[in-house]
């Protein structure tokens, strides 16, 4: 008897981060659920300007920071998402740092990993 091993391929959420604002120049495509520590240098040694998030899951969170690693203030945001421009979208703030995930994120698990700095089991950390 022949074994077969399984492999998951985790196709979505899907992240499509841009140099520029309004969904131009260079692009990075991510998926799965992850945690971008800090936007700088992340496509090809360039900061993302905007963002594309796609999910089939009704409860896909993208959760927004005004610091690096997870810190700051935070915008959730709920199922798919095209931001244009990450400049002052947080209360005047940038985005600095983002979580992408199938998983409905609740605020408290949100403040959670704030203060952690830490995601939880199952996240990839970029």
């Amino acid at each position: 008897m022949i074994q077969k091993s399984a492999t998951i391929s985790q196709t979505y959420p899907r992240l499509t981060l841009f140099t520029d604002e309004n969904f131009r120049g260079a692009s990075r495509v991510l998926r799965g659920n992850l945690g971008i520590r800090t936007l700088d240098d992340v496509i090809s040694g360039e900061d993302a300007e905007s963002l594309r998030f796609f999910s089939t899951s009704d409860n896909a969170t993208l959760v927004l920071f005004t610091r690096t690693r997870f810190r700051g203030n935070f915008r959730i945001l709920r199922r798919n998402r095209n931001i244009a421009d990450l400049d002052d979208l947080i209360n005047g703030a940038d985005v600095e740092s983002l979580i992408a995930t199938n998983q409905r994120l609740t605020v408290e698990q949100v403040r959670g990993i704030r203060n952690s700095g830490t995601l939880p089991s199952g996240y990839r950390t970029i």
